[in-house]
């Protein structure tokens, strides 16, 4: 025990921060909590956290059994549910390192991700057997695959290269059950690592971020916070964010800090699926990227849908659109509008108002909402110009977005030098932000999409999000594209919506007449939020726009789409191959 310095050693207990505490005082203290999921065969079970708790001991029995140890990594390849979320604790309980794989990647990258882990066995959902199929022979390390599911719906006849065995996880724990009893977590220090979430590597390959049982433990009792998710026992939430998408977003963990309802819609996130688990759970509080709630408006708006429950929407992953927000407030749900990224376990944010914001009139809330939000307690930032200076905090100057703390990450998984620079532990997010005199930070682009024209930069997320509030405009999307006097200017890229009654965008009002376009790029010049020098040169009009495998528009599928594109006639929508 360390002494201060006239002599006298604290008197406080020793005590690990490490996440299966979590999960056992969710079972002490909320065991008859709710767990309800929608597995992968179609069934929605309801669980409580007793018994996750318990099936996460027997998992990591299972494991222990198949000669997994401290340190080793074990993947998961699944969406959320009970099984998925209980064979997590289950790893990590061990001292072992949870992997989340992205299914939505291709296979290649996926199997690069595997190997580049070292991931000795990956526990999946059966319908990704063909999936696995491609990964394993890029995987060497690999020593089998145990599939989440039970014997019953478990795939006749598979078989996997090199022999590898396919195990079934519903018979591995069964195998356990007499061991239960006597099971003691192994003491696992807090600093050890317990996850392993990849970026969406849009330049270069994906690079790996290791969390500790610290690191999830401090981002845990954030993201509940009043001012984050604004979690409680009396709490429904929606897990709609995927497990493989920086742990949820610390839900998975917060969840049971708290003795929430926590609800694991499976697979299925399209507006229908996700509306029916609000309305039939009675969810009073979820969580995704703008793309699933635009899908949720979509389909409550084209059947007249009203939300009997749901309280709060949290939206993060990429900026909220001014429309989207004010459709969840006309509809007296309060919306929460947060920032984050992989490096940081994944909350940086928070996007309410400060007391002194309080008597703020409706439209400067809405205002204020559309920030990504101001620094919590284990993430610091600051702006800074190309040469490292720091920048003003008056709400103009923009810079490059650098964070740090105890949430942050310092260096990428195998990598041979830290992430963040050794002076002040600053990193460098990549994003390009300003930040008032308050401390709310509005990113304004990613440093590589801001579009540089004459010598300005100009914010491709604000074009979006203005362009957005044109009443024929359904989706948009901004790049640069090459001028011989600015160097760059902005081109808008559109879907249209449908027509009422159509099925689709592409029996929107044919935009090859041009009437569409100048509407648009008239909308676009006389908006208050766009200055004159901003307005896009041009709109491209095309069926849909590629998004990347995190629900984010992806620039670099976009710019190759709009080469190929730009200068062709427009007798109908193109249509991205991407």
């Amino acid at each position: 025990m360390a002494a201060a310095a006239g002599g006298a050693p604290g008197t406080m207990q020793r005590w690990p921060l490490v996440v299966t505490d979590l999960i056992e005082y969710a079972a002490r203290w909320h065991g008859e909590q709710e767990v309800v999921s929608k597995n992968v065969e179609g069934a929605t079970v309801i669980t409580t956290y007793r018994d996750m708790r318990d099936r996460a001991r027997l998992c990591a029995l299972a494991l222990t059994e198949l000669g997994v140890g401290m340190g080793d990594v074990v993947a998961t390849l699944a969406w959320n549910t009970a099984r998925h979320m209980e064979a997590w604790y289950g790893i990590m309980g061990l001292g072992a390192v949870c992997h989340t794989l992205n299914p939505r990647l291709a296979a290649r990258d996926i199997g690069w991700i595997a190997d580049h882990a070292g991931d000795a066995w990956i526990m999946a959902d059966a319908p990704f057997l063909p999936l696995l199929e491609q990964i394993v022979p890029m995987c060497p390390k690999l020593k089998g695959v145990i599939l989440l599911t039970d014997r019953q719906h478990m795939p006749r006849g598979a078989a996997l290269p090199r022999q590898l065995p396919i195990l079934c996880y519903e018979q591995l724990l069964d195998a356990q059950v007499d061991r239960l009893p006597g099971f003691r977590w192994p003491q696992v220090e807090e600093d050890a690592p317990c996850g392993l979430c990849y970026t969406s590597g849009t330049t270069g390959n994906p690079k790996g971020v290791m969390y500790t049982h610290r690191s999830n433990m401090l981002h845990a009792l954030v993201a509940a916070l009043p001012d984050a998710l604004a979690l409680g026992s009396g709490s429904t939430m929606l897990m709609v964010v995927p497990q493989f998408h920086a742990n949820s977003w610390g839900i998975a963990f917060s969840a049971p800090m708290v003795g929430a309802r926590l609800v694991l819609p499976g697979p299925h996130l399209d507006g229908e699926n996700v509306y029916h688990m609000i309305e039939a759970h009675g969810v009073t509080i979820s969580a995704g990227v703008p793309t699933v709630w635009a899908n949720l408006l979509a389909h409550v708006e084209a059947h007249g849908l009203r939300f009997s429950r749901l309280r709060t929407i949290v939206i993060g992953g990429a900026a909220a659109p001014p429309t989207q927000i004010a459709a969840f407030e006309d509809r007296g749900i309060t919306v929460r509008h947060m920032w984050g990224m992989t490096e940081i376990s994944p909350l940086g944010s928070l996007g309410t108002a400060k007391h002194c914001q309080l008597e703020l009139g409706e439209g400067e809330l809405r205002d204020l909402k559309t920030s990504q939000g101001r620094p919590h307690v284990f993430c610091d930032m600051r702006i800074v110009d190309d040469a490292g200076g720091e920048l003003p905090h008056d709400g103009k100057a923009m810079g490059h977005l650098q964070v740090r703390g105890p949430i942050v990450v310092d260096r990428y998984h195998r990598a041979p030098a830290p992430a963040a620079d050794a002076g002040g532990q600053w990193f460098d997010t990549g994003d390009v932000a300003s930040i008032d005199p308050l401390g709310f930070m509005r990113i304004t682009d990613r440093s590589k999409d801001v579009i540089k024209s004459g010598g300005e930069w100009l914010s491709s997320i604000a074009l979006e999000n203005a362009a957005l509030g044109h009443p024929q405009v359904q989706e948009a999307a901004v790049v640069g594209v090459p001028d011989p006097k600015w160097g760059e200017r902005p081109l808008l890229v559109v879907v249209p919506k449908p027509k009422p009654g159509a099925p689709s965008p592409g029996d929107a009002a044919s935009p090859g007449d041009g009437r569409l376009r100048a509407d648009v790029l008239a909308f676009m010049g006389a908006h208050p939020d766009v200055a004159k020098f901003a307005v896009p040169d041009d709109v491209l009009f095309v069926e849909a726009i590629p998004y990347g495998a995190t629900g984010k528009i992806s620039k670099v599928a976009l710019r190759q789409m709009v080469a190929q594109l730009r200068g062709q006639p427009q007798p109908q929508l193109a249509r991205s191959k991407l």
